[in-house]
């Protein structure tokens, strides 16, 4: 699709602007303007008011360029979208903008170039639209399908809207699928990913995977080689109600490298369970000098933020 030199439109478009001269019924108007508010009861003084006709025409045209100049730095700024489409053997590509939608069948794949911060891989039988292209926010809405996101670029630029959670970039590596419902699973292979919806808020790191249900939002992150037994009483945990006895089944099979899900459990649980949450993430490794067990206990948040950067080391 060719693309639109906004440049040498603006230009050519000023080149063609002719200079009228104003009518002699604009400077009546000003002139009855300027004397009704010197007859003004409560009037500011008066200074003198020099618009020289040669002035209004000077300053259309000044408006038209500046305006141009306007268009098209929004446009040299804009992120360029491109979407590649392979289907039945044949490749096409194509711009795309805010509000197109994409889907592929059974038998296509497509790959979108998202700016120049990354791609997106789109899976076969995948429904997914563009919904911003701003230099500030990349974001797209999967309906249903799969993507596999390779975004480099600063935290919080890109993100990917579901009906049940939305993934926010922080510098990255991800596949994600969704059904129809809402229900999918965020798989991180590099970086980190926010997995958010309604406050709650999952930080799933290279390794790791969280899932999300509909009308639930995104469940607790955990690695994909944590025991069977972890998995299932974390699902149980996030999506069935399962309480107390889920949780006291995760205290007993977890790992060292499972305090990446002990430690969102932290604040997911009722304050009697989060002491023995506690208590089984200082017995692989002791809590950091300058931190205390009362303000754990009490979810500080920066208490809580560098003791998890301190964990990270092990995940």
């Amino acid at each position: 699709m060719p693309e639109r030199n906004d440049e040498k439109f603006v230009r050519d478009a000023l080149g063609r602007l002719p200079v009228e001269q104003a009518p002699d019924s604009i400077w009546h108007s000003i002139q009855t303007s300027i004397d009704a508010s010197l007859d003004a009861p409560a009037r500011v003084p008066a200074r003198p008011l020099f618009w020289p006709r040669s002035r209004w025409a000077f300053a259309a045209a000044a408006a038209v360029l500046i305006a141009g100049i306007a268009i098209y730095w929004r446009s040299a700024n804009r992120p360029r979208w491109e979407v590649k489409l392979t289907s039945a053997g044949k490749t096409s590509q194509e711009a795309v903008r805010a509000g197109d939608w994409l889907q592929t069948d059974a038998s296509s794949t497509a790959e979108v170039r998202v700016g120049t911060i990354g791609t997106v891989e789109v899976s076969p039988r995948t429904r997914l639209r563009i919904v911003t292209t701003r230099p500030d926010e990349h974001r797209i809405s999967l309906q249903h399908g799969q993507i596999k996101a390779t975004i480099s670029a600063p935290p919080r630029l890109f993100f990917v809207d579901t009906k049940s959670a939305t993934a926010v970039d922080l510098g990255c590596q991800y596949t994600m699928n969704v059904d129809d419902y809402g229900n999918g699973l965020l798989n991180v292979t590099l970086g980190w990913v926010a997995f958010e919806w309604r406050g709650r808020e999952s930080l799933v790191p290279a390794g790791a995977q969280c899932r999300t249900h509909a009308n639930a939002g995104p469940g607790t992150p955990y690695f994909e080689d944590a025991p069977k037994a972890f998995i299932n009483a974390l699902e149980d945990f996030d999506f069935s109600n399962g309480g107390e006895a889920s949780v006291r089944t995760m205290l007993v099979s977890a790992r060292q490298r499972d305090t990446l899900t002990l430690w969102h459990l932290l604040s997911r649980v009722a304050p009697p369970l989060r002491a023995q949450v506690f208590d089984k993430m200082t017995s692989f490794a002791p809590l950091p000098k300058g931190l205390t067990r009362e303000k754990v206990l009490a979810l500080d948040p920066p208490t809580l933020e560098t003791w998890k950067n301190e964990l990270a080391w092990t995940w």
